[in-house]
């Protein structure tokens, strides 16, 4: 996606981001962890957390370094990107999203607003936080970790709210581009949990035991939010935000990609899901619920398709009182892929439960210590000699210093 550094740097260093009122901020994160062997789906491995130990003693690592600048350049239009330093970057300097916002002030119960450039969908219940972390936890579940490795919408994206006395009602719709990769990691990595989402300009790794599986030789990588069918893709929602309920909504995604297309060796994938979320406070307490059903299919030559359903769902709830929040949460996950005439064990079945603390004594720290653990099924381990029911454990704690 060659438009992304370029649209990035013209929101950080035009004279009209400056002009009004910039505010610049975010963190470095250094982490101490101590996980099982099993190498990182980010160096190509079968493991579905982040961070791997070669051996049982805990390692330091550098997570990241994040940047957020936002442009206020009048009171209804306004300019934001993040920037990230991580390991094991394409680029030194990546960006996590660059747009730009409109949203016209009102004084009736109706309210619009429409943002155009790179950003999340707004799917995550869990990553509201800068450089789109967590609230609750360092790793989120399966859900939100696979919708920063491969979703992104560069595009445009529009809502509609009604506010009334018992709550408000959001309507909002998307239209997007380069996205036609998404559903490749689902299809032969499956669900992982990590939170290092890809940036704009990196290229994920994929999985060395598919690459073996098909008799190429690893590694290799693939260009995530690229343009290949020259399709339009959409998603749209509705949610209610009220003393009740709390927060509902639903979302329908569809990137419409043409699944025979391709580019060189680089194939389009029709990915569409259903999404459903829940968040509601109990005094001190908040619960989170999120889940997911879909599909992605590519069909590589005239008469043969693949189509991967996926489908997870998790809870969480969380604890806050002062300095301190704690967070328990729980997941299932699953995919299934039929491919007519051809037996491939590339399905799915796993479960995950995290546990983690944070304390944060004021502005500038946040100490949080977070244990996970995930068991999940998937013959395509066989290919490489390997336990195809693994258990994975991983536990940090993470000093991130806010400026």
């Amino acid at each position: 996606m060659r438009a992304a550094p370029a649209f990035c740097a013209l929101l950080f260093f035009s004279p009209a981001a400056y002009a009004i009122d910039f505010d610049f901020q975010g963190y470095l994160d250094a982490r101490a962890v101590a996980a099982t062997q099993l190498r990182s789906n980010l160096d190509g491995g079968t493991g579905l957390l982040r961070f791997e130990n070669d051996d049982s003693t805990a390692s330091l690592h550098f997570a990241e370094a994040i940047g957020q600048g936002h442009a206020q350049v009048t009171p209804d239009f306004s300019a934001l990107a993040v920037a990230r330093i991580a390991p094991g970057q394409r680029t030194l300097v990546d960006f996590l999203e660059a747009y730009v916002r409109y949203r016209p002030v009102s004084t009736n119960p109706w309210r619009w607003s429409v943002k155009a450039g790179a950003f999340f969908p707004p799917i995550s219940l869990e990553n509201t936080e800068l450089g789109w972390t967590s609230y609750w936890t360092l790793t989120p579940s399966a859900i939100n970790s696979w919708v920063g490795d491969e979703l992104r919408t560069i595009g445009g994206e529009g809502t509609l709210e009604w506010r009334g006395e018992s709550g408000t009602l959001t309507l909002m719709a998307a239209a997007f581009r380069w996205d036609d990769p998404a559903g490749v990691l689902m299809a032969d990595r499956g669900w992982t949990l990590n939170d290092r989402p890809t940036g704009l300009i990196d290229h994920p790794r994929e999985p060395d035991m598919t690459l073996i599986f098909f008799g190429d030789i690893p590694p290799d990588h693939t260009p995530m939010f690229d343009e290949i069918d020259g399709r339009v893709g959409w998603y749209a929602g509705a949610s209610w935000d009220g003393s009740d309920l709390g927060h509902v909504e639903i979302i329908r995604y569809d990137n419409r990609a043409n699944s025979a297309a391709h580019r060189e060796d680089y194939f389009a994938w029709h990915t569409r899901f259903w999404d459903v979320g829940l968040s509601r406070p109990f005094g001190e307490f908040m619960l989170l619920s999120q889940a997911m059903l879909g599909q992605t299919t590519i069909t590589p030559f005239p008469g043969f398709q693949s189509t991967t359903d996926f489908s997870a769902a998790y809870a969480l709830l969380g604890w806050e009182r002062g300095e301190w929040r704690l967070a328990g949460r729980a997941e299932l996950f699953a995919t299934n892929q039929e491919n007519p005439g051809i037996d491939l064990p590339f399905s799915e079945q796993g479960h995950a439960f995290t546990a983690a603390a944070s304390w944060l004594p004021n502005d500038w720290l946040r100490v949080t210590g977070e244990i996970l653990y995930v068991s999940s099924r998937r013959g395509e381990r066989l290919v490489v000699g390997q336990n195809p029911r693994p258990n994975e454990t991983q536990a940090q704690i993470s000093t991130r210093i806010y400026f």
